[in-house]
């Protein structure tokens, strides 16, 4: 019997057209993980406001993001599977998504006839409710033996990689700013004990100390806010907005939360966020790519995974 090792990413819609979209953002969007509402408040909205005004928008988004590869999240999944194949010849690696597929507890059953124990790990580098969680839940639902990274934010070999994706950017031009910019989540979640902000500046201030650039010179934002109750502030686009008005219009983001390119990276950020900070005056503007095929940091996640596997439950 083999060890596994199950890689689980967000997931996608299985194409850009409305109806798969509309699929998509259902699942998605009715994670109680996700949306704390209640059902019966929320079910009504989703189903007769949400998804009628958000499906054809966020189609027209996953339809300039998509690649003859299909979703860009799902191929670099599949490319960091692949790497991680070729560094564990002994092991049986495969990929799963929290909405649409591959399904997580269906993978995981049929590893299990080939695995005696299989680690699952989230690629969410800070653990929050709203992701990690959902991932947990699901693998756990699955009742068959399994070991859980739940997050690698403080992994020193992982904040060695970040670092060493950014610098070469800020070394190739004089940038006014460095904003790591971070997926954010409903207050009210922090407010009830969910670690990822504390997690969030924690990475943020690792990286920091290994980089070339002034400390002052570096923020914290959060991106891709959902919906008309308070989530984690300074809202990237804010910030960019501010920045501009203070004379700094050289400006480079990383953003640590997504490991591989996505709507978010693609469409948020290089599409209306540029858009945003050109209009208000900005000059520079450049995002600092995910992971997505670094090799480095399939080999961190190899070595990550060999390491939960030797640890005791």
């Amino acid at each position: 019997m083999k060890n596994g090792l199950l890689l689980v990413n967000l997931g996608s819609p299985a194409s850009p057209n409305s109806e798969d979209v509309k699929s998509y953002l259902k699942e998605f969007l009715s994670d109680t993980n996700v949306i704390e509402m209640p059902k019966a408040v929320w079910q009504p909205i989703l189903n007769g406001i949400i998804l009628p005004t958000r499906t054809w928008r966020s189609s027209t988004f996953y339809k300039h993001i998509w690649t003859k590869a299909g979703s860009p999240l799902i191929a670099y999944t599949k490319i960091i599977r692949d790497n991680i194949r070729q560094l564990l010849p002994n092991w049986n690696v495969q990929m799963a998504m929290t909405y649409g597929q591959p399904d997580i507890v269906e993978t995981l059953k049929l590893m299990a006839q080939k695995c005696d124990k299989v680690v699952v790990l989230p690629l969410f580098p800070q653990y929050t409710q709203s992701s990690s969680q959902s991932i947990i839940d699901q693998a756990e639902a699955a009742n068959v033996p399994i070991k859980i990274i739940k997050h690698f934010y403080d992994q020193p070999e992982y904040i060695k990689t970040l670092a060493e994706t950014i610098q070469p950017y800020l070394d190739a031009n004089d940038y006014d700013e460095l904003i790591f910019s971070y997926h954010s989540i409903p207050t009210a979640m922090v407010k009830h004990g969910d670690p990822y902000q504390e997690q969030c500046v924690e990475t943020t201030a690792q990286t920091i100390k290994l980089l070339n650039f002034p400390s002052e010179k570096i923020k914290t934002a959060y991106q891709s806010k959902f919906g008309p109750m308070p989530w984690l502030k300074p809202y990237l686009k804010n910030e960019l907005n501010q920045l501009v008005a203070m004379g700094k219009r050289n400006v480079l983001i990383v953003t640590p939360s997504f490991v591989v390119d996505c709507l978010e990276t693609l469409e948020e950020d290089n599409v209306q966020n540029y858009q945003s900070f050109k209009a208000s005056g900005g000059d520079n503007f450049k995002l600092v790519p995910p992971m997505n095929d670094n090799p480095d940091f399939s080999q961190f996640l190899a070595d990550l995974a060999q390491s939960r596997m030797n640890e005791a439950d």
